[in-house]
């Protein structure tokens, strides 16, 4: 299995972070199997302060460009993405539309 590590910032606001939480808690049916679709096996968000994490772990199958295009075509998907997109603001870094951010590793202890 390949790893990927993405980051992305909240609004830095204590209460829409706690309602963005709150939502992890219970995250929809459908936005669970159009993960596993893509070919995610795990995924998990770490937050501090307004700061997010992901940790993808993915099979052979899957590509960026195919989780892409099965979220296009998933109304579902849409509206939790513009959903979270209230919560969610772009690292500085980020080309115009851009939410999660592929991070490079730069270390691995072997």
């Amino acid at each position: 299995m390949k790893r990927y590590c993405l980051a992305l910032d909240l609004l830095n606001d204590v209460e829409l972070i706690n309602e963005y939480k709150k939502y992890h808690e219970n995250v929809w049916p459908e936005i669970i199997a159009s993960i596993k679709k893509a070919g995610i096996k795990e995924l998990e968000i770490y937050l501090i302060s307004n700061r997010l994490f992901m940790i993808l772990e993915v099979n052979d199958s899957f590509t960026f460009e195919k989780k892409s295009k099965f979220d296009a075509e998933n109304p579902k998907v849409q509206e939790w993405e513009t959903l979270m997109w209230k919560y969610q603001q772009a690292l500085p870094c980020a080309k115009k539309g851009e939410k999660w951010i592929l991070m490079d590793q730069i270390f691995q202890l072997n």
